[in-house]
């Protein structure tokens, strides 16, 4: 089977393209330095012909409001229409859980509007929501810290890998296409001032950390479950402690 995947350069699409690699798919990792750029259409004919499914998980350059909603629906615009000409039978893209309660986040209205281009394209699809990656917890952190101090909301988070994420966009390009979401997340849920407490900790940082809960999570301010999974979520068994432990350390 030939499967292209956008965005299979970075953090979770080079893990994608490895995995599903490993068990004999021809696999195309398609971004800007390769030559493919959904967002101009770039390529994208050339890499989509024969292709089976298409695996989405870029992510825009910029998270200004104006540039990230341009980015996603122009992406999704031509990712659409090459794939109908190209007779792609599966589209997979990576969203993020707690999307629709997040949409003072000019980044989330965005991935909202992604999804639903998605779902109105014509082409059998699957969405994988993940809960926030373990390697993005210092940007959370480091993201928190005003005058010194980390405020950080007590909303509850549900970290996960993304070594385990990228497993499971793997197996939902080998699965039957559900036209709907699939909804992924870690094994703990911990307020998120817990989460960056033991960030810090974890990498020999001495840093006050205050629970504040109105303290913004990038511009939204947080109910309790809006970043934790619904319903019946696939749960990983990686857990963030030993994530965590394998980090490397601050040096004085």
């Amino acid at each position: 089977m030939k499967i292209v995947v956008i965005g299979g350069t970075g953090l979770i699409g080079s893990q994608v393209v490895a995995d599903l690699r490993s068990v004999g798919h021809e696999v195309l990792a398609a971004s800007p330095n390769t030559g493919v750029n959904a967002v101009t259409g770039e390529g994208l004919a050339d890499a989509l012909q024969g292709a089976d499914v298409v695996v989405d998980v870029a992510n825009s350059p910029s998270f200004a409001d104006d540039a990230v909603m341009d980015f996603f629906v122009r992406a999704g615009r031509n990712l659409a229409e090459a794939e109908k000409a190209a007779g792609v039978t599966h589209h997979v893209a990576l969203s993020v859980v707690g999307t629709e309660h997040l949409l003072d986040s000019g980044y989330f209205r965005a991935k909202l509007a992604q999804e639903e281009l998605i779902a109105s394209a014509g082409v059998p699809w699957t969405v994988v929501r993940a809960t926030q990656f373990f390697e993005f917890v210092g940007t959370i952190a480091n993201a928190a810290i005003i005058d010194g101090v980390a405020r950080v909301t007590s909303a509850s988070i549900q970290p996960i890998a993304s070594a385990d994420v990228a497993a499971k966009v793997a197996e939902a390009v080998l699965a039957p296409p559900r036209n709907g979401v699939v909804e992924i997340a870690g094994p703990e849920r911990l307020p998120m001032v817990e989460l960056v407490k033991r960030y810090f900790d974890g990498i020999g940082e001495a840093r006050d950390v205050i629970t504040d809960d109105t303290a913004p999570y990038f511009g939204v301010l947080l109910e309790d479950r809006w970043l934790t999974p619904t319903g019946d979520a696939w749960l990983s068994n990686r857990r963030y402690s030993d994530w965590l432990a394998a980090q490397p350390k601050r040096v004085a």
